[in-house]
C-alpha cells in the first residue's frame, strides 16, 4: 500500500461517517500523512470511532502512519 492509497482509504472512511466533512491532507513522507477533518460537532466522535482501527491497522500491517485530527468546523478560531 502506498501513502496515496492509505490517504484515499481513510478519506473514504471519513466521508462515509460524515459526507459534509471538509478534509485537508498533508503528506509528511512516503509513509506518513496527517489528515485534518473539519466536521459538525455532532459527527466528530463518529469520525474518530470510524478511523481509529483502520489507522492502527495501517500502522501495524502496512507501516503507514496516517494520523486523523478531527475539529469542530463551527468553533470560533483561536485567537493567538
Amino acid at each position: 500500500m502506498s501513502i496515496d492509497d492509505a490517504i484515499q482509504k481513510m478519506t473514504d472512511i471519513i466521508k462515509a461517517a460524515c459526507a459534509s466533512a471538509e478534509i485537508k491532507v498533508a503528506k509528511m513522507s512516503g509513509e506518513e500523512a496527517r489528515i485534518s477533518v473539519y466536521a459538525p460537532a455532532g459527527d466528530m466522535q463518529k469520525i474518530k470511532d470510524a478511523t481509529f482501527q483502520p489507522a492502527m491497522d495501517m500502522l501495524n500491517n502496512d507501516e503507514m502512519d496516517v494520523q486523523v485530527f478531527v475539529y469542530d468546523k463551527d468553533a470560533p478560531p483561536l485567537k493567538g
